[in-house]
């Protein structure tokens, strides 16, 4: 069995260790994968060859389309596991693109490593199977607002929504390009009684300028309604790049 994985050149899957960049985990050393594919189209997405291939037709701010020849490998979950295995950490943060889109060949990846514990990343429009669920210690849930591009009914599913408000293990993180953002997060919050204490908002932006700017205002805010605020911690250290 396969998964698909992202690239961060070409023939070299994107699976290495770093500390997490974002959310309530910031600063841990990890291991990360990262899968490509993605259900959604963000137009501000950072990492866009994980799923805007030549032919897709999408929206994105960066105009580029990447080939999907030299983006993705199809590697056995035997292998995955082993390349994770040796870069000797305890807590594997599994990212996409959209990582619940192969969630039946993550749970038979993760079988291969017993002893690690394991962050998801996901937009949250995908619900885990059982026989992954067991498997994941914390869910990092970044539900897309309208800003993002994406239609309502295909980013922010209710029952979805309301799935993850009521999972413990569950984060939810929203990224924020403008204060009417926000009142859209407390609109999510008041209807799907969303707990503050998990709520992260995290500014968008690729570079240190624009995330350190938006956070100035973005922090009060997180104050005044009980919310956390993520930065994006491997952009001030690394800058936009593939494997970090």
């Amino acid at each position: 069995m396969t998964l698909t994985v992202a690239t961060q050149a070409e023939n070299e899957p994107e699976i290495f260790a770093s500390v997490q960049g974002e959310g309530p985990s910031m600063g841990r050393p990890v291991a990360f994968l990262r899968l490509s594919r993605c259900n959604l189209a963000c137009t501000w997405c950072d990492t866009p060859y994980t799923w805007h291939f030549e032919g897709d037709n999408r929206p994105h701010r960066g105009g580029e389309t990447f080939d999907r020849k030299t983006n993705q490998l199809s590697l056995d979950v035997h292998d995955v596991a082993q390349r994770i295995r040796q870069l000797g950490q305890d807590r594997l943060v599994i990212t996409g693109g959209e990582p619940l889109l192969q969630a039946a060949k993550l749970a038979d990846m993760l079988a291969h490593l017993p002893d690690i514990s394991v962050e998801i990343e996901t937009n949250g429009t995908v619900k885990p199977i059982a026989r992954l669920d067991v498997l994941v210690d914390q869910y990092n849930v970044s539900p897309k607002l309208a800003h993002s591009g994406n239609p309502a009914d295909l980013a922010l599913i209710p029952e979805m929504l309301d799935f993850w408000a009521s999972e413990p293990r569950a984060f939810l993180k929203f990224v924020i390009a403008s204060e009417e953002d926000v009142e859209e997060v407390l609109h999510l919050q008041r209807i799907h009684h969303i707990p503050p204490s998990r709520i992260f908002l995290m500014a968008e932006g690729t570079d240190s300028t624009t995330i350190v700017e938006r956070s100035k205002w973005l922090s009060a805010l997180c104050m005044k309604h009980g919310f956390r605020l993520s930065d994006r911690l491997h952009i001030h250290l690394f800058g936009d790049t593939r494997g970090t």
